[in-house]
């Protein structure tokens, strides 16, 4: 039984516009994919946003055999552009343009909306058969490199979610993070199963609106990534009640323990479940949890594993691996990625970390150099090439300070640091909030001559 399959079997699964206020069955959401289903295993791109048409979109293809790939309609159009000339999909939703070269338009019509799609059954794009679900790694830079996930990955997590959130069917629960984005995609799969009224269209959290929406609604649930926890401890959430809330998670990176406490604190005042979770998208979205009754006593843990899931250390690095019918199965970096299958035991997540004596994990530090800022995962390696060609500059570093901010280090002067942070966010969509620049006199490097990470991160206060 798929996914659509176990949300069908949920009676209290229904879908509001926070728009229009106006509820449709999940049946009623659905595209006729008929035609569509009858082409045979095809590469379809999905560019979502936060509306019920991209959830309905999604859903609709769900029920299809083809493989999708979930990006976000914001995107450059360059790096559409990219990511459609090296992977040559068959079909493309992307309501934010009107014509794409080579493809013709058709049209699905349900009795609430209708929807372009831009068809090209010439391509000949193959794709493993349990490929089902593409993300990217790196957020809304563009790369290539995408998550290759199976409809049983996606499936078994949710389940295994839905084994420790106290999900309910009379729960209100806002589609507040991008499907695009595993966490996102994970919080639209669980509550489809097992939950109740599902809201798409809402407004950014930390807008006005979205509170408006959450009073209107009675939101339930909110989940969210650092960067949200951080600002709403900032615009005075903690100051007010929300009666209909019944719990908040946490996943996307580490929360300062200070803020952590700070929403422990108050949930504990006010009578609401707060879930500090780990996870990665190679593991369709969730790895551990810490259960909210022990969060005070592990504040700085990120738990134990989810069921069904087993976590352990390599003796020789304390690298964390994990175990588990949700992971992945390779990655793809170009077309031909497509058509293998890996089974990856375990899951090497590139996270350092140590267990106590109650079996809780704990994260010390990081193997590779990427980086989660805004809920993103970020490449800093791929910024420093960016960074390096637009600027024609021999020497560059980008490092992350405590999933905080991204230091970029240079010993140019003729360039600024505007230039910089507007470069970065023209093609990355890293808010400029997140980089903070520094001019060096002389850029630090090892005995052999690579670029000390170590010395910059040490100065970056």
């Amino acid at each position: 039984m798929g996914l659509l399959e176990h949300m069908a079997k949920n009676d209290h699964l229904v879908f509001l516009d926070a728009d229009s206020g106006k509820k449709r069955t999940l049946q009623e959401m659905l595209f006729p994919m008929e035609e569509i289903g009858r082409m045979g295993k095809k590469l379809v791109f999905l560019y979502l946003n936060s509306d019920i048409v991209s959830t309905a979109t999604y859903l609709s293809f769900l029920d299809t055999q083809h493989a999708t790939v979930l990006l976000s309609d914001a995107l450059e159009p360059i790096l559409k552009e990219n990511l459609e000339s090296e992977y040559e999909p068959s079909i493309i939703f992307d309501a934010s343009r009107d014509h794409i070269k080579g493809y013709e338009k058709g049209k699905l019509a349900n009795e609430w909306s209708e929807i372009t799609l831009f068809i090209d059954t010439g391509k000949e794009t193959k794709v493993h058969l349990k490929c089902k679900v593409l993300l990217s790694t790196s957020g809304t830079t563009g790369s290539p490199k995408f998550v290759k996930l199976s409809e049983d990955n996606l499936l078994e997590n949710a389940k295994s979610i839905c084994a420790y959130l106290p999900i309910v069917g009379h729960d209100v629960t806002p589609l507040n993070l991008p499907l695009y984005y595993s966490y996102g995609l994970s919080v639209l799969h669980t509550n489809a199963i097992a939950g109740g009224t599902v809201v798409s269209g809402v407004a950014d959290i930390l807008q006005r609106d979205f509170w408006n929406q959450m009073d209107r609604h009675g939101f339930t649930s909110i989940a969210g990534v650092p960067y949200i926890y951080e600002m709403l401890n900032r615009i005075g959430f903690l100051k007010k009640n929300y009666p209909s809330l019944r719990y908040i998670s946490q996943a996307g990176g580490n929360l300062s323990q200070n803020i952590k406490k700070n929403f422990n604190d108050y949930c504990k005042k006010n009578d609401i479940a707060f879930y500090v979770m780990y996870g990665q998208t190679e593991a369709s979205a969730r790895i551990s949890y810490v259960p909210a009754e022990l969060l005070e006593e592990k504040i700085t843990s990120i738990g134990t594993p989810i069921k069904n899931g087993e976590l352990s250390l390599d003796p020789e690095t304390d690298e964390l691996l994990y175990k588990g019918p949700n992971v992945f199965g390779g990655y793809s970096e170009k077309r031909e990625d497509l058509e293998t299958w890996q089974k990856i035991d375990p899951l090497r997540t590139g996270d350092l970390a140590y267990q106590d004596e109650d079996g809780f994990y704990y994260i010390k530090g990081r193997l590779k150099r990427f980086v989660k800022i805004f809920g993103n995962r970020v490449n800093l390696d791929e910024l420093e090439r960016f960074l390096k060609t637009t600027f024609n500059i021999g020497l560059v570093a980008c490092v992350g300070v405590k999933d905080q901010f991204i230091l970029v280090s240079h010993c140019e002067n003729t360039i600024s640091d505007d230039d910089i942070k507007k470069n970065l966010f023209e093609r990355f969509k890293i808010h400029q909030a997140s980089i903070k620049v520094k001019h060096l006199k002389e850029m630090p490097l090892t005995s052999n001559g690579k670029v000390d990470y170590k010395k910059i991160t040490a100065t970056s206060d």
